[in-house]
């Protein structure tokens, strides 16, 4: 039975909206002179996945890591724009968000708080509190640690992807001198590509690290594929 003091999920749709698709629709079809203008139209445009992550925030109560580094990324595209600073700054900043992320999952090996647990191995998706239970019982807590390293390159090597998957995409479209319409275009093109181009093959690769986990949960607790993961009506 479902909770109801547990918070609602944010709607998918909701999120691809406000991130993408309104950008994307204001940066393309209203940032010409006759309209918004170039400054105009993309300040409208990164507010809207702006201010949307700050509300997250607020009602979260929490600190992301990576939802501050997206932020951060959308005042740096803002910036270049207003500034009207050389494009070749956008794949810079296009490939540095997920580099630092992959350096962060790498680095956070060696700290208390390993961020694969938070991406992958965390109670959202798996029932951590029965297996981390059996891995005690069977005494291969050791044996699932070293599974949960390898799988901790393979989710840096995602956002490696993404980096460089990024900075191409990045430098084949925004060629325009910043702050006019038609880097303003540019960049809602790259947005638009951005899903099959980059996050597709990332999450693939993300996939990849998750099942290896996962395969791995099964082998030391022997356990079943439904009996790893929560329940999605009990969450």
């Amino acid at each position: 039975m479902t909770d109801p003091k547990k918070k609602k999920k944010e709607s998918p749709l909701i999120n691809l909206a406000i991130n993408i698709i309104i950008p994307v629709v204001i940066l393309m079809k209203f940032s010409g002179e006759d309209k918004l203008g170039p400054v105009n139209g993309l300040l409208l445009a990164i507010s809207f996945p702006l201010i949307y992550g700050i509300y997250e925030f607020v009602k979260d109560k929490k600190v992301n890591f990576i939802s501050i580094l997206g932020l951060i990324s959308i005042l740096f595209t803002g910036i270049i724009g207003i500034l009207q600073l050389d494009a070749h700054w956008i794949a810079v900043k296009e490939a540095a968000v997920p580099l630092v992320i992959g350096i962060a999952v790498v680095v956070s090996l060696w700290t208390p708080f390993p961020l694969v647990k938070k991406l992958l191995f965390n109670e959202q998706i798996i029932d951590v509190a029965k297996i981390n239970r059996i891995l005690d019982e069977k005494g291969n807590h050791k044996l699932f640690e070293k599974r949960l390293t390898v799988a901790t390159y393979l989710l840096a090597a995602s956002f490696l992807l993404s980096a460089i998957l990024n900075y191409v995409l990045a430098k084949v479209i925004v060629k325009s001198a910043s702050g006019t319409e038609a880097f303003n275009q540019e960049l809602g093109k790259m947005q638009s590509l951005s899903f099959p181009v980059i996050a597709v093959p990332s999450t693939i690769v993300m996939g990849l690290a998750l099942w290896y986990l996962v395969h791995g949960v099964k082998k030391l607790t022997d356990l079943e594929l439904k009996e790893i993961f929560n329940d999605p009506e009990n969450m």
